[in-house]
């Protein structure tokens, strides 16, 4: 018998234009949300005081965006980086066109922008991921692209590197 350990997948493995489909979900909760805004600090009330959020224009609570964002990557994170990313370089032209509510659920899908082999540091490469996430009525409420520096499977197999946190091969 095989075992096959999920994980990521190389640089090398990426096709532009491919459009990867994160599934499950995540709905995001009213203590998600609590949780989320008191640990990064952030005294919005529209986060955390429903009273206060119900006199306001979306009538209630919204979820932090940060957090809304946060769940938007996590979900591509077993599909397309685990255990073969290097670092996360930037984010640019993030976007949050439709709010999300407590309760509601977040849908991920990424497509690869670009990939390139980096000139600097050999045996990985440079990777632009466009993020988007929409909610359960298919509604876009979050777009991001996001560069990575990613391994190539050689290199990194080549240099003993684990692909998973359990040092697994797959």
């Amino acid at each position: 018998m095989r075992d096959e350990i999920q994980r990521g997948l190389y640089l090398d493995e990426l096709d532009e234009g491919v459009r990867y489909v994160h599934r499950p979900g995540r709905t995001l909760t009213e203590a998600d949300n609590t949780l989320f805004t008191a640990v990064t600090m952030n005294p919005q009330g529209l986060h955390l005081d429903a009273a206060w959020a119900s006199t306001q224009p979306f009538g209630r609570p919204l979820v932090n965006s940060m957090l809304t964002l946060a769940t938007l990557v996590g979900l591509s994170v077993a599909h397309l980086t685990r255990g073969t990313i290097v670092a996360n370089l930037g984010f640019a032209d993030v976007r949050f066109p439709a709010p999300v509510f407590p309760g509601d659920t977040l849908y991920g899908a990424t497509t690869v922008r670009d990939r390139r082999l980096s000139a600097s540091r050999p045996g990985t490469g440079i990777a632009t991921l466009e993020h988007v996430g929409t909610n359960q009525d298919d509604v876009e409420v979050v777009r991001a692209v996001r560069t990575v520096m990613m391994w190539t499977r050689a290199a990194h197999q080549q240099a003993g590197h684990q692909t998973t946190p359990t040092g697994d091969e797959p």
